[in-house]
């Protein structure tokens, strides 16, 4: 080792989850960092993972594998719904799920509802990768908060998808009944919402709880796994609920994920099926609440 790289200072991002664990991330160098309303605000270039946002210094996404993440939330019920043309996200303002959505011939309109609009301005400065998408003429962003968007709004939505933080600050009336009770009157007959829902390994009481508000507003809810570098314990989940009890096993057409001419890195639909299976203890917990296939 060389004199300069012995005294070459390293910067390391770190995030604690839950006082028990603790993820870090090498530094190359800073690109944004402000303290909104709402939170601290850092964008980092990273030594491995490429660019990475973090809200109150918890990792959001990372150059390196948000495909996995918004590919997740947004095919498997623009695949199972019959064809999705008007869409809410709330939260989301780094733009990837947008740009996911926007992949489908269908969607006419796409509407983000962001609380942060430091969120936005960051993003679109340093993170084009996910957000070139809010530029699309058929996205139309909102500033405000989601929870009294869908309160308020008459507007009605073939889709809606929660693309939350974890249930801290802000963020934690987007896991409650009356935000699910208002999103059900802004769905279609037919609309489906999908749900950021923690990680079984740390918050398996929040999917319960989840769930329970999910199957008494809906009828039927399901819940279904992805893989992620970058949050704790790598295997997160999804919540899937609608008001036509469209089941996200037997009405999805793997011919129609085929014929749509897409290409994706991650979802597929294998992947999509694969995501249902629960692990045992996951299943255990959840199972009085999941919807039958």
């Amino acid at each position: 080792m060389t004199d300069t790289a012995k005294n070459q200072l390293e910067l390391w991002a770190e995030e604690h989850h839950q006082d028990i664990l603790q993820l870090r991330y090498r530094i190359r160098r800073t690109l944004f960092s402000e303290e909104s309303e709402f939170q601290r605000i850092d964008i980092v270039e990273t030594a491995g993972y490429g660019r990475m946002l973090f809200n109150d210094s918890i990792a959001m996404i990372s150059e390196r594998d948000e495909f996995i993440y918004h590919e997740m939330i947004a095919h498997p019920a623009m695949f199972v719904h019959p064809g999705v043309r008007r869409a809410l996200v709330i939260g989301g303002g780094d733009g990837g799920t947008v740009r996911e959505l926007l992949r489908h011939p269908t969607v006419e309109h796409v509407r983000l509802v962001e609380i942060d609009p430091m969120v936005l301005r960051g993003c679109r400065e340093h993170i084009p990768q996910t957000a070139a998408a809010l530029d699309d003429p058929r996205v139309e962003v909102t500033v405000g908060d989601g929870v009294a968007f869908v309160a308020e709004t008459e507007e009605r939505y073939d889709l809606v998808i929660v693309d939350s933080t974890d249930p801290i600050g802000p963020a934690t009336p987007l896991f409650g009944k009356t935000f699910y009770a208002n999103v059900a009157n802004v769905l279609n007959d037919d609309g489906i919402v999908v749900s950021q829902a923690e990680s079984c390994f740390y918050e398996l009481d929040r999917q319960r709880s989840m769930m329970e508000i999910l199957s008494t507003t809906f009828g039927r809810a399901r819940i279904y796994n992805y893989v992620n570098l970058t949050y704790p314990g790598g295997l997160w989940s999804f919540t899937f609920a609608s008001r036509a009890a469209l089941c996200p096993l037997g009405d999805l057409s793997p011919s129609r994920i085929a014929d749509s001419g897409l290409e994706f890195r991650y979802y597929s639909p294998e992947i999509h099926r694969a995501a249902f299976v629960l692990p045992q203890f996951q299943n255990d917990a959840l199972q009085r609440w999941i919807g039958p296939d």
